[in-house]
């Protein structure tokens, strides 16, 4: 029982905004089998909450890498124009972004996982300099992941949608 709340208190320590939602603990008579289960729901949720920080990071940055690697490449997604993107277009995006940013910062993430996929809500609030105009922009984004244990969690599909202000 200690070392389960050490695990939880490291968890949020590590990640104090986001909220983790993958497994509720233990009932009482589960089998070591669920157990196992939860464990590893717990694993993947804080991965996928790492994800999202480095995608927060690669943007702001302008670096492609990070979206030529978790980018599935079967992936569709649509931009806050309602416009449909496709991996080597999200790539191509990055790569000539005229955005210098101050600050780019991921918030009130929550993981849902669904066995082998799962589903992240977050807030990006973005701050920066585009062609000489200053900018301070909030997205709510969804991102829908698949893992094929070879070559790890990977986007298949996002939705992003600018707040008004």
């Amino acid at each position: 029982m200690l070392i389960r709340s050490f695990r939880w208190l490291l968890v949020f320590s590590l990640f104090p905004p986001a909220l983790v939602c993958a497994q509720a603990p233990a009932a009482p008579g589960t089998t070591r089998r669920e157990r196992a289960l939860a464990a590893e729901l717990d694993v993947d949720a804080v991965e996928l909450v790492a994800l999202e920080k480095e995608m927060a990071h690669a943007i702001s940055l302008n670096n492609p890498s990070f979206f030529q690697r978790v980018l599935s490449d079967d992936y569709r997604g649509a931009s806050t124009s309602g416009e449909v993107l496709n991996k080597s277009a999200v790539v191509t995006r990055i790569q000539t972004s005229s955005a210098k940013y101050y600050n780019f910062i991921v918030t009130d993430i929550y993981v849902r996982v669904y066995g082998a996929s799962a589903v992240v809500t977050c807030t990006w609030t973005a701050r920066g300099e585009q062609n000489g105009h200053v900018f301070a922009r909030q997205y709510r984004v969804i991102h829908v992941y698949v893992n094929n244990k070879a070559g790890g969690w990977k986007i298949v599909a996002s939705q992003e949608t600018q707040l008004p202000g």
